[in-house]
């Protein structure tokens, strides 16, 4: 009987239950008890929902308040020094909740964590701090105690832990300056192990059969020294366990191939080995060539990070002569944790039936995965039978759907490579820039979106629902509107936005306005922390019936003399932060993004604006996991992007966003974009990514960011003076601008104003001195 299992499923709940739970603690409208209890109630919920579908091993450890590597690091005892841990005590919720966000209910506030992108997805997790030296213990109880709940319900149950390789790599610290690949990084290695075997050693007296402890860097380009380590650590792992007659031990790998780390494996002591077919299906006569026959091989053959139906034919023959050799060896499980994708397609009853039918949600993905294996078992029964082919007939329904082509389009696209992506050079542009806009030293400016209310998100929905008509709706925007340019006047913020009260979220507002886009109703993902999106459904080619930003963007403009920024979101971000069609190329659909976002910036030039932000926060998220595959990435990103912004004068000024980027390795390809100016998130990193830009003599304008907007805390006007003076030091200041660090959307008002007149008095201070 073919054994499926699970790598980890969405924690946030298919109503955002968790979300709501946390920030509601957040407030102090909750306590911890009530907290504990909504968490509590979704792991049984989605244990219970994994077992049903007939999984042998349910993952317990997946669930997280925040992030999953931050509970490890907890758990670890790697708390940084200034969030006042006792020595000796737990590690309670509360500073696990500084850590991720730098405010709990009780404790000092203090800096966040740094948290940047998990591999190439759209989830961020918070970045271990490693210390030279650093001392490991169990310091949180939050795995063992989730293993007996679990059991307690009748589970059985498979826990997920961050292997200790990928968990220092993951780690950055003042001591480890080479790089995610610095070597000096595994001297803390032999501190670390110990204490991994003691939690394989807990977790073997609870009567735990099976660890899943994650090494996704695999799948990346590892330096030899850090191959090499692979066999001490796992021989040290796998002694322990065996002399405790601890768990056995699936090592995981996904997001890619392993390539040349599969000599890694030769001979590792583990019993169990996963890897991502999704993503390299070219690897798996090259892994099967070096698995042991007495070692389980599990293979990731649904796609955990899309969201369309898997032709299970087609993987079924793939496998059946697999299943032949391997036997009662070989389990099936999606490519990589389902935390990736919605939770239950059932809950979408807005979705036309032909569109809803081509789509599996995580739910749906465990379905499938029975289907498969009862497929391979040979072991069809009527019902069986019958879900088989609603699948095919789905597929094929989409394999013919004439809404998927549009010709138009098609045609565009193909004439594309005629239309110019060259602009005037920078130090021309930028001084006819500076005559239009005359801003002065250290120009300030925003991201682009303003606290969203609880009043502006009620609004947004009574409009939607057909409760709010059409001009009480638009004057209630424009009336926000005004109140935002009117704060930013008062302040003293030299280049204004409008606030973005109208957009639910920066990729979601303008899939609404294209065709080729689907959207779900509770179809949510986390993000980071609490911060849930609804990735749209990118299902057909990408068209632009009518101007998306140009009437709000004009109003914004109408209303002030300062330069106010037309703002949208990039090509490569609308393509990474969707969930795209699978029949073509990423790059094609990118490119159709390209081409309606370039008339976009037309209209809003034609309609008076001046400037012109077009954010590209996932430009890096984007780009391939291993090196040789990252040239034919950035030509076609870096071609998107000067498609979408060349049809303009040279006075009119474009910039551009990144965050949680980190840029060393890239930045010729970000300098290649040609943007006037690039603002990035720096302030929890103490501006340490401008590192990249100074070495490169970056020639263009940049603002790195100095107020940092996924945390409470209102920054001091001595800290944001300081960052700008570290930032002068290293790039000419001329060249320099002041802004937060991302967008203010998730603030609310007091702190966004407290923080905002500090900021420009910072600039101001740094202009006089």
């Amino acid at each position: 009987m073919t054994i499926t299992h699970n790598l980890g499923f969405p924690r946030i709940g298919v109503q955002r239950e968790l979300k709501r739970a946390v920030e509601a603690y957040w407030a102090e409208k909750m306590d911890a008890d009530e907290l504990e209890a909504t968490g509590r109630a979704l792991r049984l919920r989605h244990w219970q929902t994994q077992a049903d579908a007939g999984l042998a091993y349910v993952p317990v450890g997946d669930f997280a308040w925040y992030d999953h590597i931050l509970e490890w690091t907890a758990l670890l005892g790697a708390v940084p020094a200034r969030f006042g841990q006792p020595s000796g005590e737990e590690v309670g919720l509360d500073t696990l909740f500084r850590m991720g966000r730098g405010r709990a209910p009780t404790g000092t506030p203090a800096a966040a964590c740094e948290m940047t992108k998990w591999f190439d997805t759209n989830y961020h997790y918070i970045v271990p701090e490693l210390v030279p030296q650093q001392t490991y213990r169990i310091a949180r109880s939050y795995l063992f105690d989730q293993v007996r709940e679990a059991q307690a319900a009748g589970h059985q149950v498979k826990p997920v832990i961050p292997g200790p390789l990928t968990w220092l790599w993951l780690g950055k610290g003042d001591a480890f300056s080479q790089g995610a690949g610095d070597p000096g990084k595994l001297a803390l290695l032999d501190a670390l192990l110990p204490v991994y075997a003691e939690v394989l050693q807990r977790l073997g007296e609870l009567g735990v059969e099976w660890v899943q402890i994650d090494e996704p860097i695999l799948v990346l380009d590892l330096p030899d020294v850090w191959q090499n380590a692979y066999a001490k650590a796992y021989q040290q792992l796998s002694s322990t366990a065996t002399a405790t007659a601890g768990p056995r031990l699936l090592l995981a790998t996904y997001f890619g191939g392993l390539g040349n780390n599969l000599n890694v494996l030769k001979g590792l002591p583990v019993q169990g080995l996963h890897v991502d077919l999704v993503r390299a299906p070219e690897q798996l006569n090259d892994i099967l060539s070096v698995v042991a026959p007495d070692q389980v091989l599990s293979l990731g053959v649904l796609d955990g990070r899309n969201i369309w139906r898997t032709d299970l034919d087609r993987i079924r023959d793939q496998l059946a002569p697999v299943v032949a050799q391997r036997g009662d060896r070989l389990w099936l499980a999606p490519s990589c944790s389902l935390l990736h994708v919605p939770v239950d397609l059932a809950e979408e009853q807005t979705l036309d039936a032909e569109l809803k039918s081509w789509l599996s949600f995580a739910t749906q993905k465990l379905d499938e995965l029975r289907l498969l294996a009862v497929a391979l078992d040979g072991k069809e029964d009527a019902v069986t039978q019958q879900s088989l082919q609603a699948q095919r007939d789905a597929l094929a329904a989409r394999n013919r759907s004439a809404r998927i082509h549009n010709k138009v389009v098609q045609q565009r696209l193909a004439q594309s490579n005629t239309l110019s992506r060259e602009r005037t050079p920078f130090t021309e542009r930028i001084a006819l820039q500076q005559i239009k806009l005359g801003l002065p030293a250290f120009p300030t400016t925003t991201i682009g979106s303003f606290p969203q209310t609880t009043e502006i998100r009620k609004l947004r929905r009574e409009w939607k629902q057909g409760a709010l008509s059409d001009s009480a709706y638009e004057k209630a925007m424009q009336d926000e509107i005004e109140h935002v340019i009117r704060f930013q006047e008062k302040v003293g913020l030299d280049v204004l936005v409008h606030g973005e009260p109208e957009r639910n979220d920066m990729v979601e507002y303008f899939g609404e306005l294209l065709g080729g886009f689907a959207f779900t109703q509770n179809g949510w993902v986390q993000s980071y922390g609490s911060r849930c999106v609804k990735p749209p459904i990118i299902f057909g080619d990408v068209a632009r019936p009518a101007p998306m930003t140009v009437g709000w963007s004009a109003y914004a403009q109408s209303l002030t003399n300062r330069p106010v920024k037309g703002m949208l979101t990039g090509p490569v971000t609308i393509l990474q932060w969707s969930f795209v069609r699978d029949d073509q190329p990423r790059e094609t659909t990118c490119r159709q993004l390209a081409l309606a976002l370039r008339d976009e910036v037309t209209d809003l030039e034609a309609a008076g604006i001046t400037v012109i932000q077009i954010d590209e926060p996932a430009f890096r998220e984007g780009l391939p996991l291993r090196r040789s595959d990252w040239q034919a990435y950035l030509d076609w990103a870096v071609d998107c992007f000067r498609l979408s912004t060349s049809s303009i004068r040279d006075d009119t000024q474009i910039h551009t966003h990144m965050c949680y980027s980190e840029f060393n390795d890239i930045i010729e390809a970000i300098a290649a974009m040609d943007a006037d100016v690039i603002t990035i998130e720096t302030s929890r990193s103490n501006m340490e990514l401008l590192g990249a830009f100074e070495d490169f003599h970056y020639p263009n304008d940049i603002g790195p960011g100095v107020y940092d907007i996924h945390s409470p805390n209102v920054p001091k006007l001595e800290w944001m003076v300081d960052l700008m003076k570290k930032a002068a030091a290293r790039l000419p200041a001329e060249r320099l601008w002041v802004n937060p660090d991302c967008g203010l959307k998730t603030r609310g008002w007091p702190e966004t104003e407290a923080a905002l007149v500090a900021m420009v008095k910072a600039a101001e201070t740094l202009r006089y001195t």
